[in-house]
Order: C-alpha cells, then structure tokens, then sequence
C-alpha cells in the first residue's frame, strides 16, 4: 500500500520509531514530526528526504499525486 498523504506517512515513521521497530535518529525524528502535522505541499527537497526515509526503513513509498 503506497501512502497518499505525507502526514500519513510521517506519522508511520515515527510510530515505527516510537515502537522500537526502527532506530529514528533525532534529526529524523524532528523533520517527520514537523512534516506529520503540516498540510502544506511538500518542497522538492522535502518529499526526496521523506522518500529516502519510507525507503530506509522498509514502508511504503509515497503516491505520485501530492
């Protein structure tokens, strides 16, 4: 299942974290909990970090659509 939200996705990350399944290193953790409660459209830049991060620790990547 690919995510359509980015908040939705951030906020799998962290809970991933949170959990203990994953390591999130505390930068990581800053940018999915700014990115998880943010509506706005992600930058480039944004959405290439939120990408490699889905990628790192194995969930599902992000739909084309945002």
């Amino acid at each position: 299942m690919k995510f359509c939200d980015h908040r939705q996705a951030a906020r799998a990350l962290l809970e991933i974290g949170i959990a203990g399944v994953a390591s999130i290193k505390p930068r990581e953790g800053q940018f999915l909990g700014g990115l998880a409660f943010d509506a706005n459209k992600l930058t480039d830049k944004q959405r290439n970090w939120l990408t490699i991060l889905l990628d790192r620790y194995g969930l599902s990547p992000l739909e084309d659509a945002e």
